[in-house]
């Protein structure tokens, strides 16, 4: 597997390394940008850039594959605010924080 042969002697600490670097970067286009490549109706500009990027990003370019094999519908979806505990532990829990506050006061409001 190039995958392997790749991270070396020791897959599990290689395919860490590897999946920590699968993610979006700034430089990387917004995922509507995305979608819109991947539907033919991008800006003739900014078309260009986006076939640029994919060819040095794995992620993206997962993600065009992605809407490829599953195109998104024409269903609207209302988008409820997020309670600002649970937004606060998410946060937390993202930048591996120990804070535990945020997780007391979520479970305080359901009481």
């Amino acid at each position: 597997m190039i995958l392997l042969a790749k991270m070396g002697s020791s897959p599990s600490c290689g395919l860490s390394l590897v999946m920590e670097r699968f993610r979006k970067t700034e430089d990387c286009p917004s995922s509507e940008k995305l979608l819109s490549f991947q539907s033919g109706e991008p800006d003739p500009a900014t078309s260009g850039d986006v076939r640029r990027h994919l060819m040095s990003c794995e992620f993206c370019a997962a993600e065009v594959e992605m809407y490829g094999l599953y195109p998104p519908g024409e269903e609207k979806v209302t988008v409820d605010k997020i309670p600002e505990p649970l937004y606060e532990l998410a946060e937390a829990l993202l930048q591996n924080r120990r804070d535990l506050a945020p997780l007391y006061r979520l479970v305080k409001d359901d009481d």
